[in-house]
């Protein structure tokens, strides 16, 4: 009932904002509906295809009053003046000056401007026409980033594009997922993205930003684009733009939905028919006399009473999200603004999960002279994960003949009892738990043009962030914790960057250049602080009065890491120098290169680092045996090659630490020192270096365009933490060893199928293929198996052994594993000693990583309903499958009803015996390829004709789906989840896959 009411509260916010904005609109309509009546309407369209254009800007010339069309093109302009001229842009169209000459009616079709066309492409510190990128720079279809249930950037652009693998882990409320582009390049090291928001480095998570504040994102994918970010840009570079302000009136726009969550698919438990028989069949397998129907008291108790739970559906719930937001955007030709606030909140389909967002931006330019231009972009957030979870994992093993309360109304600490392995899943909902974090950051920019260099532009930036963390717990009597336990840590992030750019753009008849030089200065500080206590008198002040415990100590703040607090800095120092030249629009050269010091590098080495790339371009296309081919739009040979680096390792990596503890002497407390952490004064950054070919094309009036990259990189000094003997008083250290290859083909395709006046079809397919191999580790030629590194092979291996089947009655194992048994898995003897063992017999199997991945979306144009449908795949992967591994406990526990068993009867050739024990620890590796239907959306955008009645832009309403269904053999929660709601005690990893269906409306005023 409680989600159902708080859905109806999110329908009743969005139609609340529709019905208050549009009684308010039609009030002020009506108060100026003459001067609208003695004004100027019409339609913008484009003169290529006559379709209409949305967002065309219409100015008044030497004014500030303008308006922007709606989505049908039209718009309605106020001008009292019959001798006024109408000024009309477009990105991408000829601007066009219209003098009114007293009519009140004007319509216009926009000459397509191909220059133009190309300048709406953001690289690293600057933008260039598309024409002239030489790069492998890709841009997410902007589609993606509204009108969808998705609470972070990562979910939005998953799938979209062709070399960016985003693998989402966990559907856990707040949870983000994990990005890759082109492969993994480092084994030990952050193989993320460096992540650019608004021109400045972004610090923090994807949850810190609001996916209805994004204009546009680019992805930075080779060496020629991600070059000049230097010691960060071997991971790939996401580029992120936020929305900012046009000059004309204001512009409100509000978007918000509101939606049901549920379980995507649900891997059920045996019900209790099942269960039963599972128990005898057990008790049969092992040779034992079965005593009673079931083992424990409380199960057989409730197989008397008819008593019986359905754990699943105790510790789920409806989930329900709901997510507002309202901007305000609008200016003169001189300042501009962009203000919106936003409000997410989402209750998760486990009972006690859920996550909240409030986040707050404003971006301003303003224009303080015609060679002085100043801005600001700054947001807050402030996410919110608090509450108490049920135990997913204990619910999928509990018997269905248990009760989840007692007599008296309380929880039941073991509703197995006698049996404790596991208890009730609903006492973490008893847990008192906070854990928040906010985000404010601040960019500040002044951008100076001086008249005596034609071409030359000085722009600082300066930005500033700030996070703190907070995560306390209580856990009391009610959850089995009869003494009581808090635990609280603080946590503090803050980081500055500042960066002098200077550009200089000149035309010398056919050639064009345009240079970037850049001085930047970063410092990172970090600072942790813990405790926890045990043993409180009651429950009543949770953690909020840590000192009334009687045990009281400096908590762990990580791994390593010193008792008590902990903190950090860091600092890095950069020099950049880019070149891009272009002949005629037809040949391309980029030259860059950067120069970076990292403070947290070795004291033996040389702590700056320069990274050089080059890349050439051809635009085939502006050649004389091209130039005005119909068929031809677009073509373009691209090659680039370089290099970049990874300094993702943590300070103090580099030098020898040591950790306090505390020892009784002399009768007293005395502070001594442990062995922490052995540094490697010589320890430096990864380099990969990489070249890349590309063909970007576009035919029959760009009907049918994409482009076709090939890439191979080659990673050396990969930073690596390799065990040492435990003898020098150190289990591990960092060091620069060994060297690995990714290569690569990524093809786009984007097809317009059918267009017409009232019908279109649109297709856009990205497929990509990585292939990743470890050259040398240790530089002794040999293979680490304990860590599953193998040369010649790709990281994240399955190392185990080969399942051949089961061995059935009649069959003579003696010869090939003497001790194995009828319903035992029968493994291949690789070697053919008659022994199956570790040594012999375990052999790389495949890795998790896909061979492939891609993404098909196909949008439909009917009138003003649009209907779109989005495939998710990756295929080839391999992943060890837990949910097929219980037999060991199937005396005690629950299992999927999927997973069968061997019997004499059934001899199955896939299940094992229930006899069976896993003791080789194989972990049953199995295919995990998926095709998903991702995301459906179905829009209808209310007529413009209807809505001028009440000046209204736009309205759109929609439906979208997510996580419609999957189509797989994988046997489990989610193929492409690597915990699959296991892993009890993170609670990252202790959630299914969720299907989410909302309902929302965009409008703009």
């Amino acid at each position: 009932m409680k989600q159902i009411t708080r859905l109806l509260q999110g329908i009743w916010c969005i139609l609340l904002v529709n019905l208050v904005s549009t009684a308010a609109l039609h009030a002020h309509d009506t108060s100026r509906s003459g001067e609208i009546q003695q004004g100027i309407t019409g339609q913008v369209t484009s003169a290529a295809d006559g379709q209409p254009l949305p967002g065309a800007s219409v100015l008044i010339k030497g004014t500030s009053q303008g308006v922007v069309t709606d989505f049908d093109g039209n718009y309605a302009l106020a001008a009292g003046d019959p001798d006024a001229v109408l000024v009309f842009s477009y990105v991408g169209f000829k601007t066009t000056e219209v003098p009114v000459n007293g009519r009140d009616v004007i319509n216009i079709s926009l000459e397509e401007d191909l220059a133009q066309l190309d300048e709406v492409v953001v690289v690293g510190y600057g933008t260039q026409k598309r024409s002239d990128v030489t790069g492998a720079v890709v841009s997410v279809p902007k589609e993606r980033l509204s009108n969808l249930p998705v609470t972070n950037v990562s979910q939005a652009i998953q799938g979209t594009t062709a070399g960016l693998n985003i693998n989402q882990n966990s559907s856990v409320p707040g949870s983000t997922g994990e990005i890759q582009i082109r492969g993994v390049n480092s084994i030990n090291a952050n193989t993320s993205p460096f992540i650019v928001v608004d021109g400045s480095p972004f610090f923090g998570s994807t949850n810190d930003i609001n996916p209805g504040d994004i204009e546009s994102i680019e992805i930075l994918k080779d060496a020629s684009a991600v070059a000049i970010y230097g010691t960060r840009g071997s991971n790939g570079v996401i580029l992120i733009t936020t929305k900012r302000g046009l000059s004309g009136k204001p512009r409100i726009s509000y978007n918000g939905y509101a939606g049901l969550e549920s379980l995507s698919h649900k891997l059920k438990p045996r019900g209790p028919e099942a269960y039963v028989q599972k128990y005898a069949e057990y008790m049969r397998a092992r040779g034992l006399e079965q005593t009673d129907v079931l083992p424990n008291t409380f199960e057989i108790d409730n197989y008397n009473a008819g008593i019986t739970t359905d754990w699943l559906d105790a510790v789920t719930q409806t989930g329900v999200i709901q997510e507002h937001n309202i901007s305000v955007s609008g200016g003169t030709e001189k300042t501009k603004y962009y203000v919106s606030g936003g409000y997410l909140d989402q209750e998760g389909v486990i009972k006690g999960y859920q996550f909240n967002r409030v986040s707050l931006r404003t971006n301003l330019d303003m224009e303080i002279t015609d060679y002085l231009k100043v801005g600001t972009s700054a947001f807050f957030t402030a996410n919110n994960y608090d509450g108490g979870r049920a135990n997913f994992l204990f619910a999928t093993a509990m018997s269905p003949y248990s009760q989840v309360y007692d007599d008296e109304g309380n929880y039941e600490i073991y509703p197995m009892s006698p049996e404790q392995l596991f208890e009730n899943p609903m006492l973490g909902l008893t847990t008192d738990r906070e854990e928040r974090d906010k985000n404010l950051t601040g960019n500040v920019y002044a951008e100076l043009t001086p008249g005596f260099i034609d071409g030359l532009k000085y722009r600082l930036n300066v930005s500033y962030v700030h996070r703190p963390g907070r995560l306390a717990t209580y856990s009391g009597r009610a959850a089995n914790d009869n003494n009581g336990t808090a635990y609280i840590r603080n946590t503090e992030e803050n980081n500055w960057v500042i960066e002098n750019i200077l550009t200089w753009n000149k035309d010398f008849g056919k050639h064009h250049i345009d240079v970037t030089a850049l001085y930047s200065a970063q410092e990172n500080e970090y600072f942790a602080s813990a405790v926890d206590a045990v043993g409180f008198v009651n429950d009543e002040l949770s953690f909020n009065n840590i000192s009334a415990a009687s045990n009281i100590s400096a908590g762990f703040i990580a791994d390593n890491v010193p008792r008590g607090s902990y903190s950090w800095q860091s600092t890095l120092l950069s020099q950049m120098g880019r070149i891009n030249y272009s002949y005629d629009s037809r040949y391309l050269l980029t030259l860059t290169a950067r120069r970076d010091g990292y403070s947290a590098f070795g004291a033996n080495t040389d702590k700056y680092g320069v990274f050089p790339s080059l890349a050439l371009g051809w635009n085939i296309h502006n050649e004389n045996f091209l130039s005005g081919s119909d068929k031809v739009n677009q073509l373009k040979l691209r090659f680039s090659y370089g290099e970049t680096g990874n300094q993702a390792v943590g300070v103090n990596q580099s030098v020898t630490t040591a950790n306090t503890v505390l020892y009784p002497f002399g009768g007293a407390t005395s502070v001594g020192a442990l062995a922490g952490r052995i540094g490697n004064p010589n320890l430096n950054w990864e380099t990969t270096a990489s070249g890349n070919i590309g063909l970007d094309f576009g035919f029959f009036g760009n009907r049918v365009r994409g482009s076709i990259e090939a890439y191979k990189s080659k990673t050396r000094d990969i930073l690596l933490e390799r065990n040492i003997p435990s003898a020098s008083g150190y289990e591990s250290v960092w060091d620069n060893l060994g060297e690995m290859q990714n290569t690569g083909l990524e093809i786009t395709l984007n097809t317009v199928n059918i267009q017409t006046d009232d019908f279109s079809w649109e297709t856009s397919v990205n497929f990509s293929t990585n292939k990743n191999k470890i050259l040398e580790i240790y530089g002794d030629g040999e293979d680490d198996i304990a860590n599953r590194w193998f040369i010649g092979k790709p990281l994240q291996a399955i190392y185990d052994y080969r399942m051949v089947g089961i061995w059935q009655e009649g069959e003579d194992p003696s010869g090939w594993d003497p001790t194995a048994q009828p319903g035992d898995i029968k493994f291949a003897d690789l070697n053919g000693d008659g022994i199956i063992d570790p040594e012999n017999d375990r052999t790389y199997l495949g890795t998790s990583l896909p061979k492939w991945y891609g993404g098909l979306t196909n949008t439909f144009r009917y009138k003003n309903f649009h209907l779109s449908v989005f495939l998710q795949t990756a295929q080839g992967g391999l992943k060890n499958n837990s949910d097929m591994s219980y037999a060991d406990e199937a005396g005690r526990r629950n299992t999927p009803a999927e997973v069968g068993y061997w019997t004499p009867e059934n001899q199955s050739d896939k299940w094992p015996s229930l006899r069976y024990t896993n003791t080789r620890g194989y972990g049953y590796p199995r295919d995990n390829s998926y095709v998903r239907i991702k995301d459906v959306r179905l829009s209808y955008s209310v007529p413009s004709s209807f809505l001028e009645t009440y000046g209204v832009n736009n309205l759109t309403f929609y439906v979208a789906g997510r996580n419609l269904y999957t189509f797989t053999d994988w046997i489990g929660w989610d193929p492409e989840n690597d915990h699959d709601g296991r892993g009890a005690d993170n609670w990252e990893n202790n959630y299914p896959l969720t299907r989410a269906i909302s309902f929302g409306l965009n409008l703009s005023l």
